[in-house]
């Protein structure tokens, strides 16, 4: 079985409003996106196929059939549009990137030809995208931002295995990263509220029980958690999902961008 993947941008607009809720209920929800004006977002649609080797042609399917299939349903469907008011299915569904997410699924898996479908992920902007694939699970992943310093060393080996091991990151003062953490739920979104979790609350809550604790920090000098444990990107990644995992029961799994190059993840 052989993968492969092809992006689609579309730009669309929205609102998440719930028509029997009062105003206040649904700007305390949704916040900014219950503007019933609505807002947009320029998305961008990551379609992975999978299929067997088409040993006359060296490929699984051509990459311009998923374009015209995937692009053309999203061109025609969504493009441009607002989809409250444009499309039926979202004037039953608020259109949320999961329950988005949801729909592409639904209308696009049936069209394919030669391969199956195997994941979407659909990014609304930079920090924030939902993902699709087999089974009715839907994720959504949050992206935050916080600076640290942190030195690599462990007391369990000698200074020049520390020093072998670790390099420039053994300096004994320290160094620093701008750090990228993605938190992702995983679950059904709420048939009426059209998501996998609040977004409001998942912030609030890594901001109090993670961000708090260790933005603009040293690991070894200013946190409990690594004053006996070296502060490498896999641990760090790992105290942070056991840290949020009580607050947040559909926990999925927890990615750290250390450097745009170095990228960690922990499912628990």
């Amino acid at each position: 079985m052989l993968y492969l993947s092809r992006r689609v941008d579309f730009s669309a607009m929205h609102s998440y409003r719930v028509s029997d809720w009062s105003e206040e209920k649904n700007r305390t929800v949704f916040g900014l996106c219950s503007n019933p004006s609505g807002h947009g977002h320029d998305y961008q649609l990551e379609v992975m196929v999978k299929g067997d080797l088409v040993q006359k042609s060296g490929i699984v399917v051509n990459t311009t059939d998923i374009k015209r299939i995937v692009g053309g349903f999203v061109q025609r469907e969504l493009d441009g549009k607002f989809l409250n008011k444009e499309l039926s299915y979202f004037q039953q569904n608020i259109p949320t990137t999961e329950n988005l997410v949801l729909y592409l699924w639904k209308s696009i898996a049936p069209q394919l030809e030669d391969c199956e479908l195997h994941r979407l992920r659909l990014h609304e902007n930079p920090f924030l995208f939902s993902e699709k694939g087999e089974g009715n699970m839907v994720s959504l992943t949050r992206k935050y931002h916080f600076s640290a310093a942190h030195r690599l060393h462990s007391d369990q080996l000698t200074e020049e295995e520390n020093i072998h091991l670790f390099g420039k990151c053994n300096n004994a003062y320290g160094h620093g990263h701008n750090y990228y953490l993605e938190v992702s739920v995983k679950g059904e979104p709420d048939p009426i509220s059209g998501m996998v979790i609040n977004i409001s609350s998942l912030d609030e809550t890594v901001e109090s029980v993670v961000l708090y604790k260790f933005d603009h920090k040293h690991f070894n000098l200013d946190t409990e958690e690594f004053v006996a444990l070296n502060p490498t990107s896999e641990n760090v990644t790992k105290v942070m999902y056991d840290l949020l995992k009580p607050y947040i029961p559909n926990l999925y799994k927890i990615g750290l961008w250390e450097t745009e190059k170095n990228y960690f993840e922990y499912m628990g």
